[in-house]
């Protein structure tokens, strides 16, 4: 396979997170201000691909992250056991007042002709307080670790949680891991920590040890400081602008092999139109379109990652991979939840063309 990545074949685990675990309150589609009952997701972008890669394409995952010791971080713990992802935990004593917490996500899921609406409630939140040397990266590359993966949201948390991600790509080169960046740039995030300056400085520093980035043409802008091309988009299915911009984020960064995004047309909230496109060591590939009726779009682009980077160390084709990718962020979307419970055969179907005619 041509994709420029040396893919270690064998190691303790196939892949490894480093991210902030958030639980996420979700009424349904009921807006919160008329709330009565909500149902209970644990998430976290990073935490989202290795519990997926675990469950749906049974691979040896792992996180790093935080955990603060009460009924919260317990119910958190419980389901990352679930998802079957190895935990490797900076503890926190909570002091049964205001922390450290771990952080509450609020999203509803919208209907029709009126949006999801998501806030969040991050105050004293553990992952926060993460910084450069609360792991033991040699211990836990030890045993050998394929793939390492963080992101953006992760990397705006706080002033010290960007050098630790910046930290683990260094030590995960060393140990001879392929590493990946999801850029998922939050303006509201940044916008407490300095500004858009201020995040093209501290991801540009993660990236320095980047094999794999994902993001689209506005986390390439504001995440990376890539000027964006003169040519418009006709679409959001259009892929023209994205690619547009790879030469320019090549030449910024000339160690990176993969970018790749999934493309979302919103029709209403429950109707979307998705496909994904991927610049694979010079080559450019994109997945067909599928009309989706969504359930639940919180973790889409997380699934994407996941079945995409699946392909990858499974030594897919490249557009086979990107397809992995297409599909199994299209079947999340049918979901409650943040995360998988998609099978791989139901993936490998869908990616070859399958319908939802009944399974007998």
């Amino acid at each position: 396979m041509s994709d420029g990545l040396n893919i270690r074949k064998d190691a303790e685990l196939d892949f490894l997170s480093l991210g902030a675990l958030v639980h996420r309150l979700d009424p349904g589609i009921i807006p919160f201000r008329k709330a009565t009952e909500c149902k209970i997701h644990v998430s976290g972008g990073e935490f989202n691909v290795a519990a997926n890669l675990s469950d749906c394409f049974g691979l040896e995952t792992a996180i790093a992250s935080a955990m603060s010791d009460y009924p919260i971080g317990d119910l958190i713990a419980e389901r990352v056991r679930a998802m079957g992802v190895k935990p490797f935990y900076k503890h926190f004593q909570h002091n049964g007042v205001n922390g450290p917490n771990m952080a509450t996500v609020y999203s509803d899921r919208g209907y029709g002709l009126r949006a999801p609406v998501v806030f969040y409630n991050r105050c004293n939140e553990a992952a926060a307080q993460l910084k450069p040397g609360d792991f033991d990266w040699a211990r836990i590359f030890a045993g050998g670790v394929r793939w390492v993966h963080s992101g953006g949201i992760f990397a705006a948390l706080s002033p010290t949680t960007a050098p630790l991600a910046a930290e683990m790509m260094k030590a995960a080169k060393a140990a001879g891991a392929v590493t990946s960046f999801d850029l998922n740039f939050r303006e509201k995030l940044w916008k407490i920590h300095g500004g858009n300056e201020r995040a093209v400085e501290t991801i540009g520093k993660i990236v320095e040890n980047v094999d794999v980035l994902v993001g689209n043409e506005e986390d390439l802008q504001k995440g990376l400081g890539i000027p964006g091309p003169e040519v418009a988009a006709k679409s959001k299915l259009d892929p023209s602008v994205f690619f547009g911009m790879i030469d320019n984020v090549v030449k910024k960064h000339p160690h990176v092999k993969v970018v790749a995004t999934t493309l979302r047309e919103v029709h209403s909230t429950n109707r979307h139109s998705w496909s994904a496109v991927a610049w694979i060591d010079g080559k450019t590939y994109t997945a067909p379109t599928a009309e989706l009726e969504v359930v639940d779009r919180v973790g889409g682009g997380d699934g994407f990652a996941a079945g995409f980077i699946y392909g990858l160390l499974s030594g897919e084709a490249p557009e086979e991979a990107l397809k992995l990718g297409w599909a199994h962020g299209a079947l999340l979307t049918t979901f409650p939840g943040d995360t998988t419970m998609a099978t791989l055969d139901q993936v490998r179907a869908f990616a070859k063309g399958g319908s939802a005619r009944i399974q007998r």
